[in-house]
């Protein structure tokens, strides 16, 4: 109740501190206290967290002005105030995710669109660092889709207007009405000339049925053409009926129907091209349209626009007439126009079916000309955030139109590229139905669309389905566009981050070899993109365990990256960063890749932030090589909090989350906390065939790491039995010189000390030297790990003078290597067995 209070006493600036999307007052809206102030009330008293009030009622209501006008008339008591149009269930995400900068939280540009509306939502529920807000949700669809993102255990309100009455039974309901009459009479007199009198307010409101959208725009045309009342109710009385039912939608009232038709008849005699632009408006969606859309003329010269946007001085006429006649909602701040949905509709109805296509055609070119040439510029991305509410509406994906497409899967690309992983495979997936559905599948714009669905299918860990896709698409890609055509070769690129997600680690490396070559000789070798396959090149390298070649191909990527002044996104110099930290870290330079690791996580906290997804990467590589240096507590606490947001912010089955908890389960381990460490990495391992599949390597490996902990935990038979099954699957698909085997047979060798048998520890510790000498070098600490345990199997079979030679030769190697404070040359001195782990590298 403490913090309350203190929440209540910081808000009592006029002003709130975030104020956000709020569309414009109309000043003529000014009634209805008593339902604002019941309202207010209902929504200030509450003393439990969050209950939402849904404003609901028929279209033209008034439920949007409503909450307009409770925003700005009670905003003095608010923090933070933001607005989210959600007859879009999809792009919900995206508006919540534009509210994080404003709460000290990274932007969606850096942290991607789903991970910055989740960071959003639990610092709202948390109220950090503002517990009186108001979130405003308008016409909201059907409550499942929505509830899920509001922020329902926090102290602030929340408010919803939508036309479904489903909402009655998920939330509070407050029923919206048409105006009182009093409420009618006070509004006109307002809007409309002055010379109206009360009995021409009485009847034009009883001739509208006290509409607030109808009085809106009754109120408007005789303003603008100052008609009399009169004159106004005797030409409404005209309207034919035929008509009227023709063009009426359903759920509108047929006194909105009349009055919208009086007044786009005075706007046709009085400027006949504002109402093509009008009608042009009904086919985007009702968020607000960015005027540049209109600026940017894009249509041929037979357009029924092209006369309005050609010429920059009569479009501006014509915008302003269509705001004077409240046809429109001007917006000068943020420069766009908006259309009420019952406008749009009524708009759409009225006009032959071949006309709407003709108008939804130039819409559809209309916002393909407005996207910027680059999605993947991340300075491109507020116009694109501005475009894709238009998307679904403006029915993008009927167009044949290759720009119209190339718009679509650029889209696609946005949402991508920003994080929004769900709405982007929803859309991509809705343009593959339409365009295949009557078209020849090989045709360019469905291979890139396929292309992109892959990406989005391999973000999000749909590894086999992301593999089946592109190795289709290749295939029709190379027959169809050629070797080098750009498709065909971004689609060459990905195909090795598919074939590492099998486990196919060599025949990943070829082919990324053949990729890299094929870049070099179309780009050229500094090309941004050519510098992408050398970085899956080195990926491979590292897989294979020929960290040397890795680290130096890392290398090569990261300097050229880290020069370049445009072209280079901060992501991908931070995922360069981040990939030769690890690769010196298994070179076994652990102290400067904990520097270079430090320097790569500040640099993500910094310019992307601290739970951008690439910066939790960096953090979780960080978290290995303290590890690696001795620095168990730091590298725990590191760990600790890059799992605890992978979890909230990517889900617990995520390939980041998972790979984390491996490195959380390892820490625990190294500082003694080994039943938590156990239980973290049997869960974890357990999810591993569903992303991998239960032949894959990382699934091996990961049950060396469940074995390790059975053998600390005092079963060493079970340990032994799990280290023979990971060792058996690791030699079927990597072979015997590999650094993962390896690691399992060091294991499996203290297992079989730990049973007794001495010589069969000896034996295999014997055979294991050797090869980890050849693979990653006589000093590495791997190496230097398992001589130090074969040390100790030599003297257990009696063999004193050969142990005490190697032993000598061993902390001579560590003391050099690792220095002789660190706990690995400690535990080697002291004649103690060391343990071996594993951490999943990242495929991409």
């Amino acid at each position: 109740m403490e913090s309350e209070t203190v929440g209540r006493e910081r808000s009592t600036r006029r002003v709130p501190q975030v104020w956000g999307r709020i569309p414009p007052r109309n000043k003529n809206f000014t009634g209805r206290k008593v339902l604002l102030d019941g309202l207010h009330n209902g929504l200030s008293n509450r003393v439990t967290a969050v209950i939402p009030q849904a404003l609901h009622g028929m279209g033209g209501v008034g439920k949007t002005q409503t909450v307009i006008e409770y925003a700005y008339r009670f905003r003095s008591e608010y923090d933070l105030v933001w607005w989210i149009s959600a007859d879009q269930p999809d792009l919900v995400p995206s508006s919540l995710a534009g509210l994080a900068p404003r709460l000290g939280l990274e932007s969606a540009q850096a942290a991607g669109i789903e991970d910055s509306a989740a960071a959003v939502l639990d610092a709202l529920r948390r109220g950090d660092p503002y517990d009186r807000w108001l979130l405003i949700f308008d016409n909201a669809g059907d409550p499942e889709s929505i509830l899920r993102l509001i922020p329902a255990d926090g102290p602030g309100h929340v408010l919803i207007t939508s036309r479904n009455q489903e909402w009655e039974s998920a939330v509070d309901t407050v029923a919206i009405d048409v105006f009182t009459r009093r409420e009618s009479i006070e509004f006109l007199h307002r809007r409309a000339p002055r010379s109206m009198t009360e009995s021409d307010a009485q009847a034009l409101a009883e001739s509208l049925g006290d509409l607030p959208l109808a009085l809106e725009q009754a109120g408007a045309l005789q303003s603008v053409t100052g008609m009399a009342p009169d004159e106004y109710l005797e030409l409404l009385g005209k309207q034919p009926t035929e008509l009227l039912n023709q063009i009426r939608a359903s759920e509108y009232p047929a006194s909105m129907t009349a009055a919208w038709q009086l007044a786009v008849s005075k706007l046709e005699q009085q400027l006949p091209e504002a109402m093509q632009l009008l009608r042009a408006c009904a086919f985007f969606g009702p968020e607000p349209i960015p005027l540049d859309v209109f600026r940017r003329n894009t249509l041929t010269a037979e357009s029924k626009l092209s006369p309005v946007l050609g010429n920059a001085i009569r479009r501006s006429q014509v915008v302003r007439m269509l705001g004077r006649y409240a046809l429109v909602r001007i917006d000068s701040e943020s420069r766009t126009v908006q259309v009420h949905r019952l406008i749009q509709a009524l708009l759409r109805e009225s006009l032959p079916v071949a006309e709407q296509q003709e108008f939804r055609e130039e819409v559809q070119r209309l916002l393909a000309g407005a996207a910027p040439v680059n999605p993947d510029d991340e300075a491109t991305w507020p116009r694109y955030a501005e475009l894709v509410p238009h998307v679904r509406p403006a029915h993008i994906a009927e167009s044949t139109d290759p720009r119209v497409r190339k718009f679509a899967t650029d889209i696609v690309r946005y949402l991508t590229v920003c994080g929004d992983l769900t709405t982007a495979r929803v859309f991509v997936e809705e343009f593959l139905e339409a365009w295949q559905a009557d078209a020849n599948p090989d045709v360019p714009e469905i291979l890139v669309a396929r292309r992109r669905l892959s990406t989005v299918l391999r973000e999000l860990g749909e590894y086999r389905a992301a593999y089946e896709m592109v190795k289709d698409t290749l295939e029709r890609a190379r027959r169809v566009l050629g070797p080098e055509d750009e498709t065909t070769l971004m689609l060459i690129n990905a195909f090795g981050a598919d074939l590492r997600a099998r486990g196919e680690f060599a025949e990943a490396l070829r082919h990324d070899q053949t990729s890299r070559d094929l870049y070099q000789s179309v780009y050229g070798e500094r090309d941004g993109r050519t510098l992408a396959t050398v970085n899956n090149l080195a990926l491979d390298y590292a897989l294979m365990s020929d960290y040397r070649t890795a680290r130096d191909l890392h290398e090569t990527t990261f300097n050229a990256q880290s020069e370049a002044t445009t072209g280079v996104r901060k992501s991908h110099v931070l995922s360069s960063w981040t990939n030769l930290a690890r690769a010196v870290r298994l070179c076994g330079d652990y102290t400067e890749a904990r520097f270079l690791n430090e320097d790569a996580y500040d640099f993500g906290r910094q310019e992307l932030g601290a739970e951008n997804s690439w910066t939790l990467g960096a953090g979780r590589n960080l978290s290995v090589a303290m590890r690696r240096t001795g620095a168990y507590e730091e590298a725990l606490e590191l760990a600790q909090d890059v799992f605890t947001k992978c979890s909230r912010l990517m889900g617990t089955d995520s390939p980041d989350t998972l790979a984390t908890a491996i490195s959380l389960s390892n820490s625990l381990r190294t500082v003694g906390r080994i039943e938590e460490a156990f239980e973290l990495v049997e869960k974890t391992v357990a999810r591993y065939p569903q992303l991998y599949g239960d032949e894959h390597p990382y699934y091996f490996s990961c049950l060396g790491n469940i074995a390790l902990l059975h053998r600390v935990r005092g079963d060493f038979e079970r340990a032994r039995e799990l280290n023979e099954k990971a060792l058996s699957g690791l030699h079927a698909r990597l072979g015997k010189d590999h650094h993962y085997p390896l690691t399992v047979a060091m294991n499996l060798a203290s297992d079989r000390n730990d049973l007794g048998d001495v010589e069969g520890a000896r034996e295999l510790d014997a055979d294991t030297l050797p090869r980890l000498k050849t693979v990653l070098g006589t000093e590495h600490p791997a190496t230097l790990g398992c001589a130090a345990n074969l040390v100790l199997d030599l003297r257990a079979v009696g063999a004193d003078e050969e142990a005490e030679a190697l032993a000598a030769a061993t902390i001579l190697s560590y003391n050099r290597t690792l220095g002789p404070e660190h706990p690995d040359t400690q535990v080697a001195a002291e004649g103690r067995r060391l343990d071996f782990d594993f951490d999943i590298p990242s495929i991409v």
